[in-house]
């Protein structure tokens, strides 16, 4: 078995924002040479995170922030973390910090309408994430 580790950066632009890195993630794929497999991509920030969902529709991404700020305000009462940013904590932990696909026949093994996303709770920032692709 193969496994290759690659860090990748990215730069976000606003405070809650999903940033498409489908395409980041084939690369290191494609890159790799690996034709069956998986491929991890973890985040190591306690305020983003890693998620799949549709990537046709931009309106999708646009209604899951909506629902994660309604869901969890920025300046609700009772917060006790003093940097201000509790909010962008409690959405990292409700997405996860890491997703795991399959590669099948070199490729992505995500459905029709998927594509993976860094969400970011806390931006602007320069952040990056790990992709290790493992396989044959």
């Amino acid at each position: 078995m193969k496994i290759i580790t690659k860090d990748l950066s990215i730069s976000t632009k606003n405070r809650n924002e999903f940033v498409d890195i489908t395409s980041k993630v084939a690369s290191v794929i494609n890159d790799c040479g690996i034709s069956d497999g998986d491929v991890i991509i973890y985040c190591p920030h306690t305020t983003a995170g890693i998620t799949i969902n549709e990537n046709a529709d931009r309106s999708v991404v646009d209604d899951i922030l909506l629902t994660l700020s309604e869901l969890i305000p920025p300046h609700r009462a009772g917060y006790r973390h003093s940097e201000g940013n509790s909010d962008s904590h409690c959405k990292s932990s409700i997405i996860g910090c890491s997703e795991q696909v399959l590669i099948k026949d070199g490729r992505l093994a995500l459905g029709t309408w998927q594509g993976i996303f860094f969400s970011e709770f806390d931006g602007p920032r320069s952040r990056h994430f790990i992709v290790q692709v493992r396989g044959q």
